[in-house]
């Protein structure tokens, strides 16, 4: 790992950020950041209640995590975050950006709903998976990793793969 580092695991709901982000972070001896901790109460009402979140909705909580990468930009950190399109990236990146590495944790519709099924206690509705694929624009510069492999063996790949991303 380069010295500060920013490592932003990405992709659908419950494609397996927060546990693969907590994993690497753990191995890296960075800090580890969820996302979905950073986003004001409106937008998990809105998300809580069946409404997926508009670019608008988004922005904002993109800036924060921009904020929060910088803060950590010395010794590196790992933020769990869907950063689904492209422009999402882009403001993710600001003032980072050979810093910053996108990893896509990337899976088919059924294999992610089969998971989202069997998970318990987050504000995100399943009826929103499909909207969130809709918006997806996968990732053209980033270390991407199949979600059917072990936790252990994703993190892994991600360490074996010393890609920096560009814009």
């Amino acid at each position: 790992m380069h010295k500060g580092q920013i490592y932003i695991i990405m992709g659908v709901s419950g494609c397996g950020k927060s546990t693969i982000g907590k994993l690497l972070a753990n191995r890296l001896k960075v800090p580890f950041f969820d996302g979905d901790d950073f986003h004001p109460e409106a937008n998990v009402q809105k998300m809580a209640s069946g409404h997926p979140l508009t670019d608008l909705d988004r922005k904002d909580w993109l800036q924060k995590l921009n904020e929060l990468a910088l803060g950590h930009s010395l010794d590196g950190t790992v933020i769990a975050c869907s950063a689904l399109k492209e422009k999402y990236r882009i403001q993710l990146r600001q003032g980072l950006e050979a810093k910053m590495v996108f990893v896509y944790l990337k899976g088919s519709f059924e294999e992610i709903r089969s998971r989202l099924k069997e998970r318990q206690g987050h504000y995100m509705p399943i009826e929103l998976l499909k909207s969130q694929f809709e918006t997806l624009e996968p990732p053209k510069s980033s270390i991407q990793v199949s979600i059917n492999l072990s936790p252990k063996e994703m993190v892994a790949e991600i360490l074996r793969n010393k890609q920096i991303n560009k814009p």
